[in-house]
């Protein structure tokens, strides 16, 4: 099958990673879509900010607008059903004897990728965007570099098609993906991922920090908080 290379699908969750990453598409693609799941997540609240982030971000450039394209939701309940995290389920946030934190889905980004990549490739697009990193991120095999690369391997292989990933937050710190949404749509943007966009494990928005809504303690609060602050101090 013939798919665009000038379309993306965005994996778009409604946080500061994946809401960065779609305005970075949306810079490079003539054609962007955007898909998010529902898992059961502990922070489903996510759920409901992703349109009117949607909405806001068309209005921040001409082409942004015409540029954004069909968002999709799918449902993975099944994935909730079958995790005993801390992502899944209200328990307490720890770390576990493998090393790794208990928010952590096994399988989650391996099934989000998969079954994007069978929508783009019924809706004939050939770029996928994802916000997975390792630089300032909680130790989750499934956002490695290497696991990512092996896997658009296994998808090229599996659909014969020229698919491909894009991770542009792959290599940046929290400050650096601040800077980036920054470069790409200036104080508008950064107000966007400030009061629209939702990162906090436990699902809290009664309070505006200075880097957005959140509980301020769980570890994605503590990363965007600190990415944050160095941010600004640079800036």
């Amino acid at each position: 099958m013939n798919l665009s290379t000038n379309a993306a699908l965005v994996l778009f969750s409604g946080g500061q990673d994946s809401t960065t990453c779609l305005a970075w598409a949306l810079q490079r693609y003539a054609h962007v879509e955007t898909l998010g799941f529902d898992y059961g997540q502990r922070h489903a609240i996510e759920l409901s900010v992703r349109p009117k982030i949607l909405e806001t971000l068309r209005t921040l450039a001409p082409d942004w607008s015409t540029r954004l394209g069909e968002d999709h939701v799918l449902d993975l309940s099944v994935l909730g059903q079958i995790s005993e995290t801390a992502l899944t389920r209200d328990s307490e946030i720890t770390m576990q004897v493998d090393g790794l934190p208990n928010t952590f889905v096994p399988g989650r980004n391996l099934l989000f990728l998969t079954l994007a990549a069978a929508l783009a490739y019924r809706r004939g697009i050939s770029v996928l965007v994802g916000g997975m990193c390792e630089t300032d991120y909680s130790g989750y095999p499934d956002c490695r570099d290497e696991t990512l690369r092996a896997l658009q391997s296994a998808l090229r292989l599996g659909m014969n098609t020229s698919l491909s990933l894009e991770t542009p937050l792959m290599w940046l710190d929290k400050a650096a993906t601040w800077q980036l949404a920054d470069q790409l749509g200036g104080e508008s943007l950064i107000e966007v991922i400030r009061h629209e966009t939702h990162t906090c494990y436990l699902g809290e928005r009664g309070q505006l920090h200075d880097w957005g809504y959140g509980c301020g303690h769980c570890p994605a609060c503590e990363l965007r908080a600190k990415g944050y602050a160095s941010y600004r101090a640079s800036d």
